[in-house]
């Protein structure tokens, strides 16, 4: 099974700090977010990993190389500069994710999920014929309207308590058809048109997860990290 990390991002709210570097190499914990994913991705067996990027991606690629230093098989889906969005960035990069279902994360979070049960989750998928699968956070203060709902393992747009998205999934190709190669999309709208068929089941994320969109939420999380460390 393969996974993906959206990397592609500009990173506006972290600012000035973006400027000179691309967000997913900023360091929390004594490493960059972006080797955390890929770390817990290689922990759990998935070694196959696409990166896509757009704002000084040369970075990344020159950071991480091929992965072998790492465990890790990576390859780069380079997009224009403005970036694709996540929908256009997946589909672009379809080619390379190959047609079973695959997981996918967002670059700019932060949490200890393992993965371990994603290759389960995946085959559930197909089984059933559904097409994405979301883990689902309690909503941060930044967020508290939250997303979605979630009720016995179904994902819906409608309805009350809401969680929030936690910038993982698991997807089948087929969600993205109705994207055309190299155009622009983002991932919610192809979502929600799946909710509405009943075809997105979903999980609640058991653990701790952060959502690092800011210089003060990376830097409360390097101290909690550097906390923890030091224990």
């Amino acid at each position: 099974m393969k996974a993906m990390i959206l990397a592609a991002g500009r990173g506006e709210r972290m600012r000035p700090l973006t400027d000179t570097l691309p967000k997913p190499l900023l360091v929390v914990g004594g490493k960059p977010l972006i080797v955390w994913h890929v770390e817990r991705l290689v922990g759990a067996g998935m070694r196959d990993i696409v990166i896509n990027h757009a704002h000084l991606g040369g970075q990344i690629e020159a950071a991480l190389g091929d992965g072998n230093s790492l465990g890790a098989r990576i390859v780069y889906s380079p997009e224009p500069p403005g970036a694709l969005g996540t929908a256009g960035g997946i589909a672009h990069a379809l080619p390379l994710l190959g047609y079973p279902p695959f997981v996918v994360v967002n670059g700019d979070i932060w949490c200890d999920y393992e993965f371990d049960q994603v290759a389960e989750i995946a085959g559930r998928l197909q089984q059933r014929r559904q097409l994405a699968h979301l883990l689902l956070v309690p909503n941060p203060p930044h967020h508290p309207a939250g997303d979605f709902t979630l009720e016995f393992g179904r994902v819906a747009e409608e309805g009350e308590p809401k969680l929030t998205f936690a910038g993982i999934g698991i997807y089948q190709r087929a969600l993205f058809a109705s994207v055309p190669a190299g155009g622009k999309g983002e991932l919610a709208p192809l979502l929600r048109a799946a909710m509405r068929e009943g075809r997105v089941s979903g999980e609640y994320l058991r653990g701790r997860w952060v959502d690092v969109g800011t210089p003060q939420r990376l830097a409360a999380l390097d101290a909690e990290l550097g906390a923890d460390a030091a224990d």
